[in-house]
């Protein structure tokens, strides 16, 4: 027997997205708030010199430099006002989410319902603001010590520089938010989608330029290709796995009338940590080379941690595995407290079969979920560290590497999941006035 929401599934059709005005509108939106975010990073800062500027940045963009400028979508290697991009408010989103669970003000905040996720929200972007200052005054700090980048240095430049690159990141966590209110989407995560993929066409171009030129075999483009399109599949089947741990309730009587015990799940993702690891992990291995490459003399030792650091150097690999290992247990241990889900299901009255409510409850669901964080920390090397051997294999840079591919293919997950649940609610609410006009029509 199909349940009607498989039915309604099943019949999900293009005559039905075109009757769903409201979703058309919000689709519609969405493209608009992007196409304001690309012209954004294409609008230079006042007082630098283009030509200088791609000198200085083709040396320093093997750092964190580089991974920035693919998130914020070519802005850094142009320096343009959105720059900075939406990243400081990424970095604030976590650093508060982790103080959370260090400061008992901060948990019980988040414990409440809206008020306290108001204020929460607020936080974050005082302290987006805070980063965006800090980070905007080392770029232009940075720009000043490139040879001839800005036209006149001095502290003018460095206030305007700030104003600019802090406006565009509050505009920026803006115009998420409208994207996430008005829109379809997460609108930060389709921010840092947008910018990644609008750097995908040309990377493709180079890659058939090389090898129409000999350069390159086209066996090696046809692999790569079809490595690109296998790491997709695997990245949405562990996207959408879960474990779900069946929680039953008992029978409840009320008035004169007994109600049957009822079951449901608790899904446990196998990926609880998202993105959040292999970005973590390349930040801080990215850090050293960016110093470095600011540094005109560096003595023997650091040379030598510079080189180990390098892509494709047996030690990076090593340890990029190793932080991104920890960042999944790290990471999945803050933003899921299995204490507090087990203190909930007694609160409701469930319960795990043969296990008891409250601290064996919380004992069960953490060995579960470490369990199955190990299986995601294994998916998420997998995705993350193919690309980098072949790029150390082969020397070619691809188009898109294992974090920038896991962030593509999430955020469509993600999207297309809003999509349909639009069009499921909008269908329902047809078949709604349908019976009710059907009933109208009997009662007369």
């Amino acid at each position: 027997m199909v349940s009607a929401a498989e039915q309604l599934i099943s019949n999900l059709n293009f005559s039905a997205f075109s009757r769903a005005a409201d979703l058309k509108k919000r689709i519609w939106f969405t493209l608009g708030a992007l196409l304001i975010y690309r012209l954004g990073t294409y609008i230079p800062m006042p007082g630098i010199d283009a030509v200088a500027l791609k000198q200085v940045f083709d040396v320093h963009s093997f750092g964190m430099l580089g991974m920035f400028n693919m998130f914020a979508g070519g802005a850094i290697s142009r320096m343009a006002i959105f720059a900075l991009g939406i990243m400081p408010y990424i970095s604030a989103s976590i650093i508060i989410q982790l103080m959370t669970s260090v400061f008992p003000t901060l948990e019980a905040l988040k414990k409440e319902a809206e008020m306290g996720r108001k204020i929460i929200n607020q936080y974050t972007r005082y302290a987006t603001v805070l980063l965006a200052i800090i980070q905007a005054y080392g770029i232009a700090i940075g720009l000043e010590s490139g040879a001839n980048v800005v036209a006149d240095p001095g502290w003018f430049f460095r206030f305007s520089a700030v104003v600019t690159l802090v406006g565009g990141t509050i505009f920026l966590m803006w115009l998420g938010e409208q994207i996430t209110s008005r829109g379809i989407g997460n609108g930060i995560s389709l921010i840092i989608f947008a910018g990644i993929v609008a750097g995908l066409p040309t990377a493709i171009f180079n890659m058939l330029e090389l090898s129409s030129q000999g350069q390159l075999s086209p066996m090696i483009v046809v692999g790569i290709f079809i490595l690109s399109v296998a790491l997709i599949a695997i990245i949405v089947f562990f996207e959408r796995a879960q474990r779900r741990i069946l929680i039953q309730y008992p029978k409840r009587q009320l008035g004169n009338r007994m109600f049957q015990g009822d079951t449901s799940h608790l899904p446990l993702k196998l990926n609880t940590a998202g993105v959040i690891p292999p970005i973590f992990a390349s930040s801080l291995l990215l850090l050293p080379t960016t110093v470095a490459n600011f540094s005109q003399h560096l003595p023997d030792w650091a040379e030598g941690i510079v080189i180990a650091l390098s892509h494709g150097h047996p030690v990076y690999m090593m340890l990029y595995a190793a932080l991104m290992v920890f960042f999944c247990f790290f990471y999945t241990a803050i933003v899921f407290n299995p204490k507090d889900t087990a203190e909930q299901l007694k609160k409701h009255n469930g319960f795990v079969l043969g296990i008891r409510p409250g601290e064996r409850t919380a004992e069960y669901i953490d060995y579960v979920l470490t369990r199955i964080t190990v299986v995601g920390a294994v998916y998420i090397l997998l995705v993350c560290l193919l690309p980098e051997f072949i790029v150390s294999a082969t020397g070619i840079s691809l188009g898109l590497g294992g974090t920038s591919l896991l962030i593509v293919v999430t955020v469509t997950l993600d999207t297309v999941a809003q999509i349909q649940g639009h069009l499921i609610a909008h269908q329902y609410e047809g078949l709604i006035r349908k019976s009710n006009l059907r009933g109208g029509r009997r009662n007369r």
